[in-house]
């Protein structure tokens, strides 16, 4: 296949050779041969398919065009595909061998719809009996890629002979198709087990490896059947390097389903790994070395070994294996530092490799398992090491060093003067807000180095870039500058922020000034000096619009606070846990009322405030339905988020639950004209999902005390409930709603689902009309309320991927999930995209999330973490037909087949 493809371009490349022949070579290199082209352009040249003379390489010309389309994510409506399917069957009739060969490759990856199967089928039947065995081999692959179960049972006598053909192309085909079919038609499959039994045995290395995978892809499901084939494979002859490195896999997989041996008994299996360290091809040899390592609650004497065999790798002329066994090394040293100690002498060496990524991996490891004299050393070769690699090797370095510094927190002063040395070198946000974060982390866990943390952070901000980065600092220097001996030199650091930064910076260095101020009582006349010359900034709250700094404003607050509030300097809070709606319905409220004496008094401001309920949002009907409803499953805007996490945090048994990992949009669970509004809020955690119902009374001749939410968990078996917080008595309409929690745990980690019916229970006083007090007694009731779903939408959050392709390539292959999906007609591909995007409630990447006017094809680019720090990316590739309809084509990567495929299940539940 590679020499077709390889002619095939070869008028392409000549075309790019005559119109550049005056160009330098290097200008020439930068051009893909595909450069430029368009779907429709590429359509249109598909009619050369039906010329009565047909030209060979052309036609190979233009097939492939339309895989290099295919494969860089294009998709074609039915319509198009159909089209170009038509076309292509009339290529049959040319005897051209490379052509015939091209044809096959596209019609497999096109792949015909049922009604239109039937057409080629004849062919393929024609060429599979052939006595050329390329014809025979590529006629089998397509029809097990095209096929239904039905024609699979007219055409199973002739594949089932195949695949004890003598020649290995065609054995080969057949069990690569049969691994495909094995999905939905397993029990067909495994009427060839006898056969497959035979291929095993078979004397070609690619026939034995697809004859493994495809005997272990019929028991995948039955853990006890594939514990017995490994029992078999081991002692059968695989001469395979592949198949052995598929059985080693195989065998990581049984061992990590067994229990680990007790004492000094030998886990099942590890003579058989440990005897492939000692296999004469050297992939096979890595793969056991790895498995070894992978192993759950690995022992040292179980990885001495891998590690002896490793680190014979770390000496190879070939790049590849010195990579490998490096970043084997690497993930060792994280739970297993004495097990790599005695590598490091080769692993110095691998330090002025000229493979980047080697000798990244090489320094990591040796900062986690070097000891403290070699830290010096090992220093200075990094000095020269950090200017020549990327920004993304740069944060896995800086993270290595923070690691050795807690370690050996006696040598933080050398480790901090790299720090900062590589602190003021150029870089991005990433990378430098990883120093930072290492400087935090340091002066946090390390007493001794806070001063020196905190005048190397002074000197940085200096010449910041970053307003995030400023802001974070002068945050510290307010926290720790005060406290540390001489307060006074952090000063002139400050105030030149507030003189010559943006009113971001400006506001939050004012709010540092005035730390010190409350704090040092000597320096408090000198910092008023500075606060009043800020009452003079060209910021305030009104010029700001709507989230402003604010700087004129927050000197005015300060040097009140300094001066003349009655709490004294001490109440300096640079920190505002007043809401700013909360603020505005007080202020509203106190010149509402003409005879107002008293002044205002912040203290009569809550400091919480519950969000306004939100509509309950209707269930979509399909996929088409929930894209023209523009429904979103993703947590409302960051700023009502944050008020309901600082709600959460101010109750001490849902604090100590830990941090909420995301909070999902509100639900009403009432009418709007009924006497009770309920409205409720999810929020999801690693281990539990706490549900906040906020409740409003509009019934004013009642009062309801005792106010609770039962959940019935019928049909959400893999949660428990674990408390259940009442509300006293609830409000109503004017004091706003209050709150009542329902906690359930789950498996940490887990996404779990579940519908869950709920009930209001509480108690109900009559009050009386004349007196306006109510009844003491009062008598139990209850009110049903809507349904809540927890989906797995819930646990999937934003997250920035600073580097898509890197990011998809990092993932594991196997974890990779495609499927295509029909939307129905939409305006445009815009809306299209836009709507699916907040189905799933990721972050879109590269921009992608616009789309092109007039475009009739797209792809969407998205990132997120799934609840337990999964990362998940998403590729969508959208087109559209000249009747609006739109079809989708979803592929996943995360790292876990899991996650990838609850993102499929979020698509076909919509």
């Amino acid at each position: 296949m590679a020499s077709t493809a390889q002619n095939t371009l070869e008028p392409l490349r000549a075309g790019g050779d005559s119109k550049a022949k005056d160009e330098d070579m290097e200008e020439e290199l930068e051009y893909s041969p595909f450069y430029g082209i368009e779907k429709g352009a590429v359509l249109q040249e598909a009619r050369c398919f039906n010329d009565s003379h047909v030209d060979p390489r052309r036609c190979q010309q233009v097939i492939t065009k339309l895989l290099y389309l295919l494969t860089q994510g294009e998709s074609f409506t039915k319509a198009e595909a159909s089209e170009v399917f038509f076309s292509v069957t009339k290529l049959f009739q040319h005897k051209d061998v490379h052509l015939r060969r091209m044809v096959y490759l596209v019609i497999k990856e096109i792949i015909p719809s049922s009604d239109e199967v039937i057409i080629i089928t004849s062919s393929l039947m024609k060429d599979m009996n052939s006595k050329n065995d390329l014809y025979r081999a590529n006629a089998i692959r397509v029809l097990c890629r095209i096929i239904d179960s039905q024609m699979l049972l007219q055409i199973e006598r002739y594949l089932k002979q195949a695949v004890v053909d003598k020649s290995a192309v065609v054995a080969s085909a057949v069990l690569a198709g049969a691994i495909h079919l094995a999905g939905a038609n397993s029990e067909v499959i495994k009427r060839w087990s006898n056969e497959v039994q035979e291929a095993i045995n078979s004397r070609h290395p690619m026939v034995q490896f697809q004859a493994v995978a495809l005997m272990h892809a019929l028991r995948a499901n039955d853990r006890l059947a594939v514990s017995k084939l490994v029992t078999q494979l081991t002692r059968s002859n695989v001469r395979s390097p592949m198949g052995q490195c598929l059985l080693v896999r195989y065998v990581a997989q049984v061992i990590a389903e067994s229990q680990p041996g007790v004492g000094n008994e030998v886990r099942p299996f590890y003579d058989f790994l440990e005897s492939c360290l000692r296999h004469k091809s050297e992939v096979v040899i890595f793969e056991a070395a790895r498995a070894i390592c992978n192993m759950r609650d690995v022992t040292t004497r179980e990885l001495t070994p891998a590690v002896t065999v490793l680190q014979l790798f770390l000496s190879s002329s070939k790049p590849v294996l010195r990579f490998v066994a490096v970043r084997t090394l690497n993930k060792v040293a994280m739970s297993h530092p004495m097990a790599v100690t005695n590598c490091n002498i080769d692993m110095e060496s691998l330090i002025a490799d000229p493979n980047r990524s080697i000798a990244t991996l090489a320094i990591t490891t040796l900062l986690k398992t070097g000891n403290e004299s070699s830290i010096d050393r090992l220093l200075k070769q990094i000095g020269g090491f950090m200017s020549e690699i990327a920004d993304e090797f740069k944060v896995v370095v800086v993270e290595a060093i923070k690691a050795l510094c807690l370690k050996f927190p006696q040598k933080y002063r050398g480790l901090m003067n790299f720090l900062s040395n590589v602190l003021r070198e150029d870089g991005g946000f990433e990378y430098k807000k990883a120093i930072v974060d290492a400087i935090l982390v340091l002066i946090r866990d390390i007493p001794e180095a806070k001063e020196m943390g905190l005048a190397q952070l002074c000197e940085f901000i200096e010449d910041c870039e970053f307003t995030f980065l400023s802001v974070q600092i002068l945050h510290l220097m307010g926290e720790e500058g005060p406290r540390t001996k001489d307060p006074a030199r952090y000063i002139r650091y400050i105030y030149n922020r507030v003189i010559l930064e943006n009113a971001t910076v400006r506001a939050a260095a004012l709010s540092s000034l005035a730390r010190f101020g409350a704090h040092c009582p000597d320096l408090r006349d000198r910092i008023l000096m500075l606060i009043k010359r800020a009452l003079y900034d060209n910021d305030d709250e009104a010029s700001a619009g709507p989230g402003g700094n604010g700087v004129r404003d927050r000197a005015t607050l300060y040097l009140y606070q300094l001066q003349e509030a009655p709490e004294g300097p001490e109440s300096v809070d640079p920190h505002w846990r007043i809401p700013a709606k909360g603020l505005e319905a007080a202020l509203q409220a106190y010149l509402a009322s003409p005879d107002q004496e008293e002044p205002f008094d912040l203290s009569s401001v809550p400091e919480v405030v519950a969000p306004s309920p939100a509509k309950a949002k209707a269930k979509p009907q399909g996929l088409a339905a929930a894209v023209a409803a523009g429904l979103s499953n993703v947590s409302g805007p960051e700023t009502q988020a944050d008020e309901y996490a600082d709600m959460l945090k101010a109750v001490p048994q849902l604090a100590a639950l830990g941090p909420v990992f995301k909070t999902c949009s509100p639900v009403q669970l009432t009418e709007e004209e009924t006497e009770y509004k309920v409205v409720c809020v999810r929020h999801v955690l690693e281990g539990h999902i706490v549900f906040q119902f906020n409740c409003t009374n509009t019934v004013r001749e009642q009062v309801l005390e005792d106010v609770s939410v039962t959940m019935d968990l019928a049909d959400a078996e893999e949660f428990s409930e674990e408390a259940v917080l009442p509300l006293k008595v609830m409000p109503g309409v004017e004091e706003g709603p209050g709150q009542t929690y329902v906690v359930l745990a789950r498996p940490p980690g887990s996404m779990a689902l579940g519908r869950f019916l709920n009930i209001l229970r509480f108690r109900i006083k009559e009050i009386d009309p004349t007196t306006g007090e109510a009844e003491e007694e009062g008598y139990e009731d209850e009110y049903q309320l809507e349904d809540v779903e927890v989906a797995a939408a819930d646990y999937i959050k934003p997250a920035f991927a600073p580097n898509f392709r890197a990011g998809w390539d990092a993932l594991p292959e196997e974890s990779e999930m495609v499927d295509d999906y029909g939307i129905g007609q939409r305006d445009s591909l815009q809306d299209a995209v836009e709507a699916v995007g907040r189905i799933l409630g990721m972050q879109a990447c590269e921009g992608t999330d616009a789309v092109p006017p007039n475009a009739r094809s797209h792809t969407l680019l998205l990132s997120g973490i799934v609840v337990g720090d999964v990362q998940v990316l998403v590729r969508l590739s959208f087109g559209i037909d000249a009747q609006r309809n739109v079809a989708m084509k979803l592929a996943v990567r995360s790292e876990s087949a899991d996650v990838s495929e609850a993102i499929h299940a979020i698509i076909q539940e919509a």
